[in-house]
């Protein structure tokens, strides 16, 4: 896949500033206009989606589920500004919370896991009906794409089409590189954020859940949240038991190797950055030497994790308060579009809707 090479935006130079730069110097946005969506999963629950129409003219070119990452949701800056940019250039976006996060907390008891595919199948079921004969994609940011890669090893034919960005592959590795000591403070951050998502079920939780949380023995690292919380409530014998169950890159360094198949697998974008500080390189490495049928697989020298800020393209296009997409945002945007022109997607030649479904799905 050629593409062009990225190149890091000064001052954002090495791993850990590009990873931070959201963080460290958060843009301006324009005001939240989306459409929310309750989608009912399991036993009751909803998932929450906020549903942004195209802001191109002549109508969409399809409907992309986005994913966030771990800790994050809806309203995180990386994926408001590539919301925002798949929008300008013609596509519909349903920008999904998952299982206790953000603004859908009241929504579902419990939290996500990488694999959560009881909760994924229905928003998908329901977003290929939204989508209307358009092609219905996936892109997934960092643990939004093995959430996504996972729900397809289920159901090959769920997407037409998806891209993941920083996404870890191999979990038990992944568990390993956050709790490095360099990655101590990033470890951290990101426990404190799935403690705080699990202390604010609406809905309550277990004494042992809460003695676990709140005790002297609470969880000191990724894993440990996993063990005492992830793995029991998704029904998993045990970490380990759940870490291999919701990793995808064996399966699929076997599919490139052609020792297995995937089924009918939609076409697939793998981007990552070799200096990515959270999750290991090597998988998406393995998957770039044999790929499986029909993926595309991107790695840069530098980008840190899901950071990829590079110089500002194309700002006298955008509208104002726009942030400039990453070159994440870019390649994504362009993969999707390539597979539209290419005949790798199917389109219908022209957009009826009627005034009612207009009205449900573009708020």
């Amino acid at each position: 896949m050629t593409t062009p090479a990225f190149r890091q935006r000064w001052p954002w130079i090495g791993p850990d500033l590009q990873t931070l730069r959201d963080t460290l110097r958060p843009e301006c946005l324009p005001p939240e206009r989306a459409f929310p969506l309750q989608v009912p999963v399991t036993a009751g629950d909803q998932l929450l989606a906020l549903v942004d129409p195209a802001s191109s003219p002549g109508g969409a070119l399809g409907l992309v589920v986005l994913v966030h990452g771990l800790g994050g949701d809806s309203g995180r800056l990386g994926v408001r500004r590539l919301a925002l940019h798949l929008q300008q250039v013609g596509f519909r976006v349903w920008r999904l919370n998952l299982r206790g996060a953000g603004p859908g907390r009241p929504l579902a008891r419990g939290t996500y896991a990488a694999v959560c595919t009881a909760d994924l199948l229905p928003v998908l079921e329901r977003a290929r009906e939204a989508a209307a004969g358009l092609p219905l994609l996936g892109v997934g940011l960092s643990l939004g794409g093995t959430v996504l890669l996972n729900a397809l090893r289920e159901q090959p034919d769920g997407l037409d089409a998806l891209a993941c960005v920083s996404s870890p592959l191999e979990l038990a590795a992944s568990s390993l590189q956050i709790e490095r000591p360099r990655n101590r403070l990033y470890a951290r951050w990101l426990l404190r954020r799935l403690v705080a998502q699990t202390l604010a079920d609406p809905f309550g939780l277990q004494p042992r859940e809460r003695l676990l949380l709140e005790g002297p023995q609470r969880p000191r690292s990724i894993r440990a949240f996993d063990a005492a919380v992830t793995a029991p409530r998704w029904g998993f014998d045990g970490v380990d038991h759940y870490y291999a169950a919701a990793s995808p890159g064996p399966q699929l360094q076997a599919a490139g190797r052609g020792q297995a198949s995937l089924g009918p697998w939609p076409p697939t974008l793998l981007v990552h950055a070799l200096d990515d500080p959270w999750v290991p390189a090597a998988q998406a490495q393995a998957l770039a030497e044999a790929p499986p049928p029909g993926w595309d697989v991107l790695l840069s020298p530098r980008g840190g994790h899901n950071g990829f800020h590079a110089a500002a393209e194309g700002a006298a296009a955008r509208p104002s308060l726009q942030p400039a997409p990453s070159w994440a945002d870019r390649q994504v945007a362009g993969w999707l579009q390539r597979l539209l022109s290419e005949g790798r997607l199917k389109a219908p030649a022209s957009l009826p809707q009627s005034a009612e479904h207009q009205s449900r799905w573009h708020g």
